[in-house]
């Protein structure tokens, strides 16, 4: 479909006993229903993202950049989608190493793409992980959606693996009609003109 957005969604986490899968389960069935997206998971712990990055910057070497060869299903999702919702736990009031290395290893694929972000945590749902990714996505000339979702103290917050949160599914829509909104207006906008990065 003409209005349908390729949206993938990205498991930041690749910790032990994670709980990143579940949060974004849900979050793919909400866009799924949504009726906006083509959905996409990319699960960070599936993809070959070393932390030792090449000495060439990505933006100057472009498509010749000498990413692994595992690294290849991560590049091709980044690089076919229209928007991205980043899944992300805190640690230590940040985003996890893997996340960072993903995002590092890519340059152009963010570039004029709406992100939004699912968070969980403790007390503060992962909102410190968020306030970090927003300063880093817009160095690469992403637009960071406003209305994320945050799970605090999720550990609880969660059954079956479902929010406990009556209101969780409509914060996930206002979230979604923002980020199709956001793909729909850039799309358009990456089609008229290059984008003047």
């Amino acid at each position: 479909m003409e209005n349908t957005h390729k949206l993938v969604i990205i498991v930041g986490s690749v910790r032990e006993g994670r709980f990143g899968p579940a949060v974004a389960s849900w979050v793919a069935d909400q866009a799924r229903a949504h009726g906006g997206f083509d959905v996409e998971v990319v699960d960070l712990a599936d993809v070959e993202v070393p932390l030792a990055l090449p000495a060439v910057s990505p933006k100057l070497a472009g498509d010749d950049y000498p990413r692994p060869a595992g690294m290849e299903p991560l590049t091709s999702a980044l690089d076919g989608a229209d928007a991205f919702v980043i899944v992300t736990p805190e640690y230590n009031h940040s985003y996890p190493a893997s996340l960072k290395a993903a995002i590092d290893w890519h340059f152009t694929h963010w570039t004029a793409k709406p992100v939004a972000f699912v968070s969980y945590g403790g007390a503060a749902g992962g909102r410190h992980a968020v306030l970090h990714l927003e300063n880093v996505l817009t160095e690469l000339h992403a637009v960071t959606i406003r209305d994320g979702l945050a799970f605090p103290n999720y550990f609880t917050a969660w059954q079956d693996g479902q929010p406990l949160d009556p209101q969780a599914p409509g914060y996930a829509k206002t979230l979604l009609d923002q980020l199709t909104w956001w793909a729909g207006a850039l799309r358009s906008a990456r089609e008229a003109a290059p984008y003047p990065a």
